[in-house]
């Protein structure tokens, strides 16, 4: 699009969930200690690995899957490419993340947006045996599509394949689709599993590869990129429906864009002007100004032709627009776990996302000269090479893939939405004594699962009793192997989840395997007379069952000449409940 077309500013979307996979962790936690840390997860390819021995970000135990979990037989899961099995793992999580039961999307305008551009699964069992499972199991359409069917979801499925910016763009289109009202909630991301001796071969034919297995981002030791692999999925809302919903919001998608090089010096060249122009309409689209995006996650490859071509872009398009010295900082995630091919650019909308959340900006690696192709000084950029102790306000991501498709992303730190979901998750119950329950769908799954939530409270010590009981009980799906313990204090609970873990009975917790269509009944007694002091410890530690009170009292103080709530808090003059119209009138308030 040229420079001088202005496009509208599009509705913000929110990030209420995220989960991924990527070199070095399982969830976003690890992902954010590694580059908080600085550390690099690139390392030699794994023995059990059929790719050509070298360097690589590469994923443990991708052969690992619970088909049962899923509700899929051994043969249909044998013959599914891991990326559809990660993808599904990564949706139950992100949506677990975004406090969201999966069961309770099932018939909605909910759409999936997967990037995907490898075929390795295909290429290693096609010519085995085949079954009525192999074609579902090889198609990368099928991926989104098996998230979709799994959870009965009726908005868009739909693969995108833009080569190393697809899982952006899946996001961009996620974006759209969602303020175009097609999509009322949305799932998008990226996954890249490689493990085909072809594929490594071919990579390294291309000769984008570094010889030295690091990537050196904006170094003057860049001469490649380094095979990665991992995938991610956020869940996105418009931030309009995401406030009302008082959902925890993360970050803060304001705009996005993507283009095409459209003719360029070569295919596999990158150009300047494209990339301009798709940093230029992001920022339109979100209505910003380009000074006033501090940071910027590189595409980044660390490869020779690559990296000062992007600079060049960012330059004339951010560095520009603030005073010289008010430094544009970037950095690139392809250091710490390599390139991600498909997946890459959740990669860096993951570092992005954590950095607002943490307010820290991490260290890019391998950054020691600057490249002598890259004057950073008259671009006004800076790489941010060092543990930043406030994180970016407002930052961009960007994607580009070798055929000349791109893609930059705009993001904010939800300041006004953080307040606002923060008094909507305030949890009023006040008690002695917590219930917290724990669910698998076997008795195997519900001792893991005490164990990883026990480590989840350790690890987070914010997190108060009754918070951690009402998310449980409403924002997590309940299997049938269960278990209740009730605890004071958080000493009690880890104590009591250690128990549970090792399959040992404590009188604090109780455990059973629930009827598949077993329904809670309340049975209220019809004359049976109250007692001195009843429902008054509930009166004074629930909100809801005091508002309700107070809302019966309304209608029918006036005719009685006495409150229900004076009543059960003892307030001097209310009347005797041995009084049969006293308390069948209390009864049926207090039920």
């Amino acid at each position: 699009m040229p420079d001088d077309i202005a496009e509208p500013a599009g509705e913000p979307i929110a990030i209420v969930g995220r989960s991924c996979r990527f070199p070095g962790g399982q969830n976003p936690e690890d992902y954010w200690e590694l580059l908080r840390d600085g550390r690099s997860a690139v390392r030699e390819l794994p023995a059990s690995r059929l790719r050509p021995a070298g360097r690589g970000g590469f994923l443990d135990g991708i052969d690992e899957f619970d088909p049962g979990f899923f509700r899929i037989s051994l043969g249909e899961a044998a013959a599914m490419d891991p990326q559809q099995r990660l993808m599904l793992e990564l949706s139950w999580e992100a949506l677990e993340d975004a406090s969201i039961v999966p069961a309770a999307l099932r018939g909605t305008a909910t759409g999936v947006f997967v990037g995907a551009m490898s075929g390795d699964y295909a290429t290693l069992v096609r010519d085995q045996d085949v079954s009525r499972h192999t074609f579902t199991g090889l198609a990368r359409s099928l991926i989104p599509n098996r998230v979709s069917y799994l959870f009965g979801l009726r908005g868009a499925s739909l693969t995108v394949d833009a080569g190393q910016a697809s899982s952006l763009v899946a996001v961009h289109l996620a974006c759209q689709s969602l303020r175009s009202g097609e999509s009322r909630l949305a799932l998008a991301g990226g996954v890249e599993l490689s493990f085909a001796r072809q594929s490594a071969i071919i990579a390294d034919r291309l000769g984008a590869m570094s010889p030295d297995g690091e990537c050196f981002t904006f170094d003057a030791r860049a001469n490649g990129y380094v095979p990665g692999e991992g995938g991610a999925v956020v869940v996105l809302k418009t931030l309009a429906r995401a406030l009302a919903d008082g959902d925890r919001v993360r970050a803060v998608i304001l705009g996005s864009a993507a283009n095409n090089d459209g003719g360029g010096t070569g295919l596999t060249a990158p150009h300047e002007a494209a990339q301009r122009e798709v940093l230029r309409l992001a920022c339109q689209r979100a209505d910003v100004s380009p000074a006033d995006v501090q940071y910027v996650e590189l595409h980044g490859t660390g490869t020779s032709v690559g990296d000062p071509v992007e600079a060049a872009a960012l330059g004339a398009v951010f560095g520009s627009a603030r005073p010289h010295g008010q430094v544009l900082r970037v950095g690139s995630a392809k250091t710490n776990v390599g390139h991600l091919g498909a997946a890459a650019g959740m990669a860096g909308l993951l570092k992005v996302v954590l950095a607002i959340e943490h307010d820290q900006l991490p260290p890019s690696l391998n950054f020691a000269t600057p490249n002598p192709e890259i004057p950073l000084a008259d671009l006004n950029l800076a790489v941010q090479d060092t543990l930043g102790e406030r994180g970016p306000t407002m930052a961009g991501v960007s994607a580009f893939s070798i055929g000349g498709t791109n893609c930059h992303v705009v993001i904010t730190a939800p300041v006004a939405a953080r307040r606002r979901t923060a008094q909507a998750r305030e949890c009023s119950f006040r008690a002695d004594v917590i219930p917290l329950a724990v669910s698998g769908r076997t008795a195997e799954a519900l001792r893991a699962q005490a164990g990883r939530l026990r480590a989840h409270v350790l690890a987070n010590p914010q997190y108060s009793l009754p918070d951690l009981g009402l998310s449980l009980a409403l924002s997590r799906t309940a299997f049938r192997h269960r278990a209740v313990m009730l605890v004071s204090t958080r000493e009690e609970l880890c104590a009591e989840l250690a128990a549970l873990e090792a399959g040992t009975r404590t009188a604090a917790q109780v455990t059973g395997v629930a009827e598949q269509r077993s329904r809670a009944v309340f049975v209220f007694p019809g004359t049976a007379a109250p007692w001195p002091g009843a429902a008054a410890s509930l009166l004074d530690s629930s909100a809801a069952f005091r508002a309700a009170i107070r809302a019966y009292d309304e209608v029918v103080a006036a005719d009685l000449g006495w409150a229900v709530e004076h009543l059960l808090s003892g307030v001097p003059g209310a009347p005797r409940l041995d009084r049969p119209d006293v308390a069948r009138t209390v009864l049926f308030a207090v039920q």
